[in-house]
């Protein structure tokens, strides 16, 4: 096991939290399942990308929070629609990249030059591709970088 793994919270089915992630990520594979004192599914550990989550149905005392995000690195704009599209579904969109699932978990699906345009030298470039980004929910890399452009 990884020495690092985040640890998520559920007040779900852990089932359906597991079938809906490998039905965005279909690499997805899990490793572990800890059953309930009733039967039912109290924790699983999956793995998403490379990356490990331990699932927990601990019920309604805690919730998850936009607070910690899973950062998701899109290399091209058919990724991002992809991914953003899947995950959304049956939750909510918020702005800038991020959205919250149906379970809660938020995520940022982010164009990978989406730090460069916005730590650009040229402030003014800067400026506007972060003024664009404020005004969208889902990223769209090439309005970025037009707005960053100046057209």
């Amino acid at each position: 096991m990884q020495k690092l793994t985040p640890f998520l919270w559920y007040n779900n089915d852990i089932r359906e939290v597991m079938d809906f992630y490998r039905s965005v990520f279909p690499a997805a594979t899990v490793s572990d399942l800890m059953p309930g004192p009733d039967g039912s599914l109290m924790g699983a550990t999956f793995d998403l990308d490379g990356q490990k989550f331990i699932a927990f149905n601990g019920g309604p005392h805690y919730h998850l929070s936009p607070a910690v995000s899973m950062y998701i690195n899109c290399e091209t704009q058919e990724e991002i629609d992809e991914l953003y599209g899947k995950l959304v579904e049956g939750g909510e969109e918020t702005q800038c990249g991020w959205l919250v699932d149906r379970f809660g978990l938020s995520w940022q699906v982010i164009p990978s030059n989406l730090q460069k345009l916005l730590g650009d030298p040229d402030r003014a470039r800067a400026d506007r591709a972060m003024k664009a980004m404020l005004r969208m929910k889902k990223l769209n890399i090439q309005e970025l970088e037009r707005a960053a452009a100046g057209a």
